[in-house]
């Protein structure tokens, strides 16, 4: 069965309250029958830089809030680290309802990455924040934001830390939005990776970080 899309949910509006509410009742893909809520970005609606990460973990699902699970820890640390403080700064997800699968005989939900169908459906959504919000610098946190506004065939790796601009397509959509873009690793990949590493890698996320406040 073909994903309507958000776009007949998305209201002719450029306030950032009148969004949220309604993502609330957005159906535009099948994710909201499983996820416990919309969680839709937070943050100024003045603010120069906009984070975008994947989708909502399972404690951002249960708290309908951006970045407070274990990721976002990482990243405020990070954000402090690069002198950036988290109160001037707009975070959210490509993907607004958390997506998982079950281990057999488990109740705890894990992590899976939304498919191209689903960014797709729901990206209007970032569409609407990008327009209300106007930011200076976009940082895309991994792969699968990266992809939602450069292109299926991008590559983070190939261009970590270049100052880039919009797609095409994506420039298309965002009529007069102009930003500096950087495609950096997720948060959650620092958590995830070796734990020998784990400081290195960190350290890589507040150069990224710190990067990205030097172009506003």
């Amino acid at each position: 069965m073909a994903v309507p899309g958000a776009q007949e949910f998305v209201p002719k509006s450029h306030d950032l309250g009148t969004l949220a509410a309604a993502a609330r009742g957005c159906r535009g893909c099948g994710l909201y029958r499983d996820a416990e809520q919309t969680v839709f970005g937070a943050g100024p609606t003045s603010a120069k830089l906009m984070l975008v990460g994947e989708q909502p973990g399972d404690q951002e699902d249960r708290a309908g809030q951006p970045f407070v699970g274990p990721a976002g820890r990482l990243l405020d640390k990070a954000l402090i680290a690069a002198e950036v403080d988290r109160g001037d700064v707009y975070v959210t997800n490509v993907v607004k309802h958390f997506k998982f699968t079950r281990a057999a005989g488990s109740k705890r939900r894990i992590h899976k990455t939304p498919s191209r169908t689903e960014v797709v459906a729901c990206r209007p959504w970032l569409f609407a924040e990008l327009t209300a919000v106007a930011p200076e610098v976009v940082v895309l946190l991994g792969a699968t934001a990266a992809k939602a506004l450069m292109g299926s065939d991008f590559r983070l790796t190939a261009h970590r830390g270049e100052v880039l601009e919009l797609s095409d397509e994506a420039a298309a959509a965002l009529p007069g939005s102009d930003p500096h873009v950087l495609a950096i690793p997720h948060p959650s990949s620092v958590l995830r990776g070796p734990s020998d590493k784990r400081e290195a890698a960190f350290g890589a996320l507040v150069e990224d970080l710190h990067l990205a406040a030097g172009l506003l």
